[in-house]
């Protein structure tokens, strides 16, 4: 069967509130889908979502770009296996577009599978499997972050992420005690993510202090792109480091490996939209985990369409720790979906169903 026609529908999402990170609060996000079609049937859809200030991608480019890809998909055959989908999206993605070349591996491979929102057949699109997730605390005033860490515990998570970074260190040193004084390493993982908001002359010193709350990691804590002084914390640090921003805009295997070996973080955060697609976080996994680096994904702020595809992709992997898949409740608009949260888990609850695009 072939693509008889292919179009874009853009879509802005609105939070449910300022999303605050140490780059400026977010208060809507634009996203673009892809649809596929056979013989006038909607057959696969995939989302190119960017995040304006992290992707590589510039946002006013994002329509012409994607309306090439479109006529470049239209009279193609629909794959027959994932690899063949992996070739097709290459060679028609564009250059420096990493989120476009997601939408168009996952429209291929959702209409491989006869167009059902069905990217990997495994135990979670079964409803079969559930995959353990982080509670995301955003930045804000003291009083709204309490708020968030008392929702999020009292809505069954047992691994709180908290951002950092944006005010005072001290505030957050004390937010983070306030959790652990009630629960131990052993009842609650806590992550952080500075979003590189240290400076490298203070990073040391302020892990040290953040390391003596038991946390599990602490996330791009300088930023980007010194690698040296990235290197050097990684090689001392008293709490595990996780690489996230220093690997947007790298796509070349060698220099994945040349990043991976000159800085030898403890873990690396995967975002399929800002990596390039599926292919290029599974071939990221292969070479951290042939270095005994540890990983796991984490959404970006896609709507339900890429993080329903996320979310397969990660179950596909057989993961074991939380990963960052609980951001599709963070809109007004999002597409309804059934992709359900629980106890801390992400889940397919196959009583629900999906919402027209």
């Amino acid at each position: 069967m072939r693509i008889t026609a292919a179009s874009i529908q853009h879509h802005t999402l609105q939070f449910k509130f300022e999303a605050g990170t140490s780059r400026g609060t977010l208060k809507e996000k634009d996203t673009w889908y892809l649809k596929l079609y056979a013989e006038n049937k909607l057959v696969g859809i995939g989302e190119a979502g960017p995040l304006k200030g992290l992707s590589v991608e510039p946002l006013n480019q994002m329509e012409i770009e994607l309306e090439k890809v479109c006529e470049q998909l239209i009279g193609l055959q629909i794959p027959t296996a994932m690899e063949e989908a992996f070739e097709i999206a290459h060679s028609v993605s564009p250059d420096g577009f990493p989120s476009i070349h997601f939408a168009v591996e996952t429209a291929l491979l959702d209409a491989m599978n006869g167009g059902k929102k069905l990217i990997f057949d495994t135990p979670f699109y079964q409803g079969k499997e559930r995959i353990p997730i982080n509670g995301l605390i955003w930045m804000g005033s003291e009083a709204f972050m309490q708020k968030q860490i008392k929702e999020k515990l009292d809505a069954g998570f047992n691994c709180i992420k908290m951002k950092i970074g944006a005010i005072d260190f001290e505030t957050e040193l004390k937010l983070l005690e306030s959790i652990r004084d009630k629960y131990s390493h052993n009842e609650i993982t806590l992550r952080v993510d500075a979003n590189g908001a240290f400076k490298p002359s203070e990073a040391l010193e302020k892990l040290s202090e953040l390391a003596k709350l038991d946390l599990h990691s602490i996330e791009q804590p300088i930023k980007a792109g010194k690698t040296d002084d990235m290197a050097f914390l990684c090689n001392k640090t008293p709490l595990p480091i996780a690489l996230d921003e220093d690997l947007i805009g790298i796509h070349k295997k060698t220099k994945k490996i040349e990043l991976l070996e000159d800085i030898q973080p403890q873990y690396i955060i995967l975002k399929p939209s800002l990596l390039g697609g599926i292919q290029s976080t599974m071939e990221w996994i292969k070479i951290a985990e042939s270095m005994n680096i540890g990983w796991w994904m984490t959404s970006m702020l896609e709507s339900n369409i890429g993080l329903n595809a996320i979310c397969q992709l990660a179950s596909y992997l057989e993961v074991k720790m939380p990963q960052g898949l609980g951001t599709g409740q963070l809109y007004h608009n999002n597409i309804a979906s059934p992709i359900s949260i629980a106890n801390g888990e992400t889940f397919y609850n196959l009583n629900s169903k999906w919402g027209s695009i």
